[in-house]
């Protein structure tokens, strides 16, 4: 993404999860599984989707990206350490929004954690890139499925060759 391209979006933690917010962060949620995660049979999107609100409304950390318009084009959820959510608009990945937000949750919510499937390798090779590595893994789900989980920890200072700087992009300053 060209330095002009992030001046026109907005990111921001969300203060107040308004019935329209939560709306839109659904269809970003949505579109951005469908897209992703082609495991997942369309009943088992719709069943996933009924709890998505409340996740979302009860997820400690929630930021959003929007874009120039004003629309979410991205977010996540963290709970603690731990980023439990990250949904990008498909018309938007490969934008810099999930490096931005992943930087973002390092920085200012000390995030050092988080579980990705295992059948989403663009997802964990995007977080292996950002410095996560792979410590645990589950045959099946939070929920009890078969979609085996892969659970991360950032560890850049044990990382050979790991640069705490690139990966925050505190270089290009």
């Amino acid at each position: 993404m060209s330095k002009e391209a992030a001046f026109e979006l907005k990111i921001y933690e969300v203060k107040e999860r308004t019935v329209l917010l939560i709306e839109q962060l659904l269809a970003v949620w949505e579109d951005s599984v469908r897209d992703t995660h082609l495991f997942l049979s369309e009943s088992e999107i719709s069943d996933i989707k009924k709890y998505v609100p409340q996740a979302l409304k009860g997820v400690g950390h929630l930021v959003v990206v929007e874009d120039e318009n004003g629309f979410p084009a991205a977010f996540m959820g963290v709970e603690g350490q731990r980023l439990e959510m990250l949904f990008i608009l498909p018309a938007e990945r490969g934008k810099g929004l999930g490096k931005m937000l992943l930087q973002c949750g390092i920085r200012d919510y000390a995030v050092n954690e988080l579980a990705v499937n295992e059948q989403n390798p663009l997802a964990k090779g995007f977080y292996e890139h950002m410095g996560f590595q792979v410590y645990k893994r589950m045959k099946l789900d939070e929920q009890g499925n078969p979609y085996p989980l892969l659970y991360m920890k950032l560890d850049c200072i044990k990382m050979p060759g790991c640069n705490f700087e690139r990966l925050m992009g505190t270089d290009l300053i």
